[in-house]
């Protein structure tokens, strides 16, 4: 299950262009016996998230959550220890519910500041490290900082950078489901 927001519910391009739709097409392809599920909302927090993510561990019983929230937090200046503690209960709900976790680490613009940039995009590590988790320390790697590669608000990736989003994760995604029982 992706749980996530615009990034993964492919905003601004078609939704079959998306990471998580390659993703889906990917995993078909070499694990026939699984399925993605994207239980992403575009605008999500980490606040909203977990008011959502029981249900979704109810509706959807995932093996694996790539939790991929944070941005909208970071873009709104939210503490970061708030924003942090919400991905920690996130996670531990998802642990709670016996779903390994992979956390899709994210950056921001540097018009936020060193201090609030620097320590935004460490806290994904120290949440990853704490519940030793999967982790991509930055989904957008090599497509956030080309131009080309952003639609014009420069938040959000193409269509023609998807591909690259999913080969960035993708190396820990085939790792947890190939050491999945």
């Amino acid at each position: 299950m992706v749980f996530g927001d615009s990034i993964s519910t492919a905003y601004g391009i078609q939704q079959n262009l998306g990471w998580v739709a390659l993703l889906e097409q990917r995993v078909q392809q070499s694990f026939t016996n699984w399925h993605v599920e994207n239980a992403s909302v575009s605008g999500e927090t980490t606040s909203g998230g977990l008011t959502r993510i029981d249900f979704e561990l109810r509706r959807v019983k995932p093996h694996i959550v790539i939790l991929e929230l944070g941005g909208n937090d970071g873009l709104r200046g939210y503490p970061i220890a708030a924003v942090e503690a919400n991905l920690k209960a996130i996670v531990e709900k998802c642990l709670a519910a016996k779903a390994r976790v992979l956390i899709a680490g994210m950056r921001l613009p540097p018009n936020y500041g060193d201090h609030y940039t620097d320590s935004f995009y460490e806290m994904y590590g120290r949440v990853a490290n704490h519940f030793a988790t999967g982790y991509t320390p930055f989904l957008l790697e090599s497509v956030g900082d080309q131009v080309e590669l952003m639609q014009s608000d420069g938040i959000h990736p193409t269509s023609s950078a998807q591909p690259q989003l999913l080969e960035n994760i993708w190396p820990e995604i085939k790792r947890m489901i190939d050491s999945h029982p």
